[in-house]
């Protein structure tokens, strides 16, 4: 055997390369594709893109306006942003979070309530006979007047507190009297003089 033919021999055992012969996209994905291109200029073509976005539903703007304004719900505002810490059912978590079910602080004058949750509360204040020492944050920014007053109304007639609701005009007022606040207050020391 020469030379040549010894290196002939490995180069006859493999196979070819593979390389894409001349098949073709099949016509039902061309066809589909065609379809889906069609559909998608038809629907840009009749979905009116230049009207104005602030009358989406196709509602005039007299018409949004003389809509009733949704009176705020005290229960859900509770549930999404209270219940959290202070539970379901008004209990609080012992040594963590004060109740506020027979709390003297929601059964009491609403001036300090409202002031609580406009501006929160940091360091220890005593709830029920017990101490808690931790922070409420503050709401003032995040709700309105409405919004405050409903929630408040709420924790003051649930868990067997009975107290009067709170108004709107109350927030106001004392959010109006306490606007140069911007920290929270320093407990219930701080807090007692509004109670």
């Amino acid at each position: 055997m020469t030379d040549q033919s010894r290196n002939d021999i490995p180069q006859r055992r493999e196979h070819p390369d593979p390389h894409e012969a001349l098949n073709p996209v099949p016509a039902i994905l061309l066809a589909m594709i065609a379809l889906l291109l069609a559909w998608a200029v038809h629907y840009l073509y009749t979905a009116q893109p230049a009207t104005d976005p602030a009358l989406g539903d196709r509602r005039s703007v007299e018409i949004l306006a003389a809509l009733p304004a949704k009176a705020a719900d005290g229960g859900q505002i509770f549930s999404a942003n209270c219940a959290a810490c202070h539970q379901a059912a008004g209990t609080g978590i012992p040594q963590v979070f004060p109740p506020l079910a027979g709390s003297e602080w929601v059964t009491g004058k609403e001036p300090a309530l409202i002031q609580i949750l406009l501006h929160g509360v940091a360091g220890s204040i005593e709830v029920g006979g017990v101490t808690y020492n931790g922070a409420m944050p503050a709401f003032g920014d995040k709700f309105d007047d409405a919004e405050i007053a409903a929630l408040l109304s709420y924790i003051r007639g649930e868990w067997g507190n009975q107290a009067e609701p709170v108004t709107p005009e109350s927030v106001q007022a004392q959010r109006a009297a306490t606007a140069d606040r911007t920290a929270p207050w320093n407990g219930g020391a701080e807090l007692v003089q509004l109670k």
